[in-house]
C-alpha cells in the first residue's frame, strides 16, 4: 500500500514536499512515479525515477521546478515542488511498479492522493 502526503494550500511561488511511503510491503526494487489530476483534465505525468534513483524523467511543465528523490532505506520517495504556479492545482498521486516509465497504466500499485492548492 502506498501513501501519499504533503498536499495543501499555498500561494504562487510557494514551495510543497510531498511524500510517498510504502507499508507493508518495500518498494527498493521498484520503480516509482508521480502523477497528477486536475479538475477537467486527464491525468498527467509528473515525474518518476527507477528503483536504483539514477534514472529520473519529469515532464516538460514541472522540468527545474520540481525534484523527485528516493530514499530506499526508509521506503520513501519525495516530490520537492518549487516555483509552483495555479496550473500545478491537482491531486497528486504516486504510483509504484516494475520499471520506469511515463505510461501510468504500467505502474502496479497506486497511493490515494494528495490534493495541492496553489492560489494566485
Amino acid at each position: 500500500q502506498l501513501q501519499a502526503s504533503g498536499g495543501g494550500l499555498v500561494q504562487a511561488g510557494g514551495s510543497l514536499r510531498l511524500s510517498c511511503a510504502a507499508s507493508g510491503r518495500a518498494f527498493s526494487s521498484n520503480a516509482v512515479g508521480w502523477f497528477r489530476l486536475a479538475p477537467g483534465k486527464e491525468r498527467e505525468f509528473v515525474a518518476a525515477v527507477s528503483w536504483s534513483g539514477n534514472n529520473i524523467y519529469y515532464a516538460n511543465s514541472v522540468k527545474g521546478r520540481f525534484t523527485i528523490s528516493r530514499d530506499n532505506a526508509k521506503n520513501t520517495v519525495a516530490l520537492q515542488m518549487s516555483v509552483l504556479k495555479p496550473e500545478d492545482t491537482a491531486v497528486y498521486y504516486c504510483a509504484a511498479g516494475r520499471s520506469i516509465t511515463v505510461v501510468a497504466g504500467s505502474y502496479d500499485y497506486w497511493g490515494q492522493g494528495t490534493e495541492v492548492t496553489v492560489s494566485s
